[in-house]
C-alpha cells in the first residue's frame, strides 16, 4: 500500500503549482480605517463624518483607498553564445642509447616514441524571448508607509467562455507618481508582482499533463 501512496504524492508535487481561485483572502481589498468617533449630532450644517472634501485631489493617500494601475509591461530579451575551441599537442622522444648503442629489438627501436593529440570543441546557442502584457486593473492601498509610499495589491477575475482569466497586482507606488486621473503605469511600481493567467477547459489544454511534466522535469535521469 506505501507504493500507491507515494506515486499520488508525487503526482501532488508535480502539479502542487494550482491556479488561485476566487475569494482568496490575501488579496482581498483592504477597508478603510475610520479616524473619527461615534456620529454626533449637533444641528450644525457641517458633520465631520460625512463631509465631501470638494476642494482636494482625488489621490489615494489613506488605508482603503483605490488605483488604477495601467499594464504597460514589456520585456525583450536576447542571448547568443558562439564558442570553437582547438587544441592539438605532438610530442616525440629520439631513440636514446644506452652504452653507446642504441637499444633494439629485431631491428625495432625501444626507446623512439611519439605522442600526438588533438582536441576540438564547437558550440552554440541562442534564446530569444518576449512578452508583453497591457490592459488595466484596479487595486486598494493596503498599508501607507512611513515615507508616505503606499503599498496596494489587487486582482481582476474575468469570466470568458469556458474558462475564468485573472489579474493579480501587488507593489509599492509614489504618491507623486500618480496622475491627476488617479492612475499609475506598472512601470513605475516597485516591487511590482503581477501574475496573469487562467483557469478552465481552454488553461487545462495548453497545459501538459502530469506524467509529461515527469519527463520533462529535472528527476528525470535520461
Amino acid at each position: 500500500m506505501k507504493l500507491p501512496i507515494i506515486l499520488i504524492l508525487f503526482v501532488y508535487l508535480l502539479t502542487g503549482c494550482a491556479s488561485p481561485k476566487r475569494g482568496d483572502a490575501e488579496y482581498a481589498p483592504a477597508m478603510p480605517v475610520s479616524h473619527y468617533g461615534p456620529v454626533q449630532n449637533t444641528d450644525s450644517i457641517y458633520q465631520t463624518e460625512s463631509a465631501w472634501l470638494l476642494h482636494e485631489d482625488i489621490k489615494p493617500r489613506r488605508v482603503g483607498d483605490m488605483l488604477t494601475v495601467t499594464l504597460a509591461e514589456k520585456t525583450d530579451a536576447k542571448k547568443s553564445a558562439d564558442t570553437d575551441t582547438i587544441k592539438s599537442q605532438d610530442n616525440a622522444m629520439t631513440a636514446l642509447n644506452f652504452l653507446g648503442a642504441p637499444v633494439t629489438y629485431n631491428d625495432r627501436q625501444l626507446l623512439d616514441t611519439s605522442l600526438q593529440s588533438e582536441y576540438e570543441f564547437a558550440g552554440e546557442a541562442e534564446s530569444t524571448q518576449s512578452n508583453s502584457l497591457t490592459g488595466s486593473v484596479t487595486v486598494t492601498v493596503v498599508e501607507v508607509l512611513a515615507n508616505g509610499n503606499l503599498v496596494v495589491q489587487g486582482e481582476k477575475w474575468i469570466n470568458i467562455n469556458q474558462g475564468e482569466e485573472y489579474i493579480r497586482l501587488r507593489g509599492i507606488v509614489r504618491p507623486s507618481d500618480i496622475s491627476p486621473d488617479n492612475t499609475i503605469a506598472s512601470i513605475r511600481v516597485a516591487n511590482a508582482q503581477i501574475q496573469y493567467s487562467g483557469e478552465g477547459s481552454l488553461a487545462d489544454a495548453n497545459e501538459q499533463g502530469w506524467l509529461a511534466k515527469f519527463f520533462n522535469s529535472s528527476w528525470m535521469p535520461f
